[in-house]
């Protein structure tokens, strides 16, 4: 049976796991203890590590394509490798690559490619600037998640997220668009930081029923029970609260896996507790 992003997410609401835990796992800030051969070795080492003390807790597991990238074959290798291994140790939970792409239609067909058929993610971050019709490559792949930029967790964000568009900002002329018309196979979500709570809520009001991957809780100080309140679908589902740093260097010493767990369980916990 083949898998599919909106199965997998709802099965994991259902079971009340909302925990998106990003495996953003920066070479140069492993611990000692990850560290032996080759960049790859030790970015599979690491992750392989994180994923077996996390995967009780997470709904999802979310890759931020940047930090592997920057090492070139040795990274990729270390991605596709490290999403096999989720698939065969916890076949439940569903990958996410945080790449944000997105290009002219012909291009997109080369990223879906990558992400889906080489690095065989479950879903990818893209970005909407160049329309609904250019991204027809992602939004054709019916069993995949394609998760939209929206209103982004950065300082800054609003420079042109909150321009004026007919009345409203232009996050969310977008997440208008995205449920009103980009979501004909129901496999779309969106993107909104838990920095900007408010914005949050109103994301989450022009698309109620979309599911919504919520980066900056944690390290960049978002708050777990505003998140929650704003995020929440009517049913309760339908967040994906993601955090790194937070959890995967929760210790730079020989227990780094231990504490990773520690965190997760904390925050998962603090994400039941709010809802």
């Amino acid at each position: 049976m083949q898998r599919t992003f909106s199965d997998l997410f709802e099965s994991q609401w259902q079971s009340r796991r909302f925990l998106s835990v990003g495996l953003d796992s920066d070479y140069e800030k492993l611990p000692e203890a990850a560290k032996a051969g080759t960049v790859r070795e030790s970015l599979e080492r690491f992750n392989r590590a994180i994923v077996d003390r996390t995967k009780d807790v997470a709904g999802s597991y979310k890759i931020n394509s940047a930090f592997y990238e920057a090492h070139g074959d040795e990274g990729w290798a270390a991605m596709r490798v490290t999403i096999a291994y989720i698939n065969a140790n916890a076949p439940t939970i569903p990958v996410i690559l945080d790449a944000k792409r997105a290009d002219i239609g012909n291009t997109n067909f080369g990223y879906v490619r990558a992400a889906f058929d080489n690095l065989r993610a479950d879903a990818i971050t893209v970005q909407p600037y160049a329309g609904k019709a250019a991204l027809a490559p992602f939004l054709a792949q019916r069993e995949k998640g394609i998760i939209v930029w929206c209103r982004s967790s950065n300082e800054g964000a609003g420079e042109f997220q909150d321009l004026d568009v007919g009345g409203e900002p232009l996050y969310l002329r977008v997440a208008r668009s995205v449920a009103d018309s980009w979501n004909e196979n129901g496999n779309c979500a969106l993107v909104a930081g838990a920095t900007y709570p408010a914005e949050l809520a109103r994301v989450r009001a022009a698309a109620p029923t979309l599911p919504i991957l919520v980066p900056g809780i944690g390290a960049q100080g978002g708050d777990v029970r505003s998140v929650v309140g704003a995020a929440k679908r009517r049913d309760g589902g339908g967040m994906m609260i993601a955090a790194s740093r937070g959890i995967i260097f929760a210790s730079r010493g020989d227990d780094y896996a231990e504490a990773a767990g520690a965190a997760a369980r904390s925050l998962h916990e603090a994400i039941v507790q709010a809802l």
